[in-house]
């Protein structure tokens, strides 16, 4: 778990593309959808240190698990509430897997070109495993993660409104599950199979 080795700083960038494209995805997602909080709040941009919780990403580089600074939004703008959180939610993720995958197609073809030399390398790779890890941790359905907000938008209303209220005991649990062990356990096989897939995509078109 913990993340003392070779490799800390080139965390660095590879932790500054994944958070901020994460983030910019969901507020994006929420300016499209007809509301401007994102936009007024400064978060509509791909400048990191807008999206940046300090102490969050700390413990990323750290110990693997951290956090930005959530977007805020305001769902009364949405013609439909649940709809619109839902796509607002996706977003983050599916940005995260889009850029794993481009990541994986970067690397190949510099790869191919015999352009990999130099230790830079190491930011691709890591920026490449830090967006599926971001992907599947974020879909996990624990509040504050997406993946919360994903379920209480799917399922029926007095349901979903029972688990929105679940928020604020959802970080307690979290934590404690990650400490424990149980959600490694969940996600590694998930961010495999994700890899996989996207490694299959990769090769199946160069």
């Amino acid at each position: 778990m913990f993340g003392f080795d070779a490799d800390m700083i080139f965390r660095i960038p590879a932790l500054l593309i994944a958070l901020t494209v994460h983030e910019y995805a969901h507020a994006k997602a929420a300016v499209a959808l007809g509301d401007p909080t994102p936009r007024f709040m400064g978060r509509l941009t791909l400048n990191p240190i807008a999206h940046l919780d300090p102490l969050g990403l700390l413990m990323l580089w750290l110990f693997k698990f951290g956090w930005a600074k959530p977007v805020p939004i305001n769902p009364s703008y949405f013609k439909n509430y649940r709809q619109g959180m839902l796509f607002v939610a996706l977003a983050g993720p599916l940005s995260n897997m889009l850029l794993a995958l481009l990541t994986a197609f970067l690397i190949v073809i510099l790869a191919k070109m015999q352009l990999l030399g130099g230790e830079w390398i190491k930011v691709l790779q890591l920026t490449y495993s830090y967006n599926i890890l971001l992907a599947i941790f974020n879909l996990v359905p624990i509040p504050p993660l997406d993946g919360s907000k994903i379920l209480s938008s799917i399922l029926p209303g007095q349901q979903g409104r029972i688990f929105e209220q679940m928020e604020q005991f959802g970080p307690f649990i979290l934590m404690a599950l990650v400490y424990i062990g149980v959600i490694g356990m969940i996600t590694y096989p998930l961010e495999r199979g994700l890899a996989y897939v996207i490694n299959t995509i990769v090769m199946t078109i160069l």
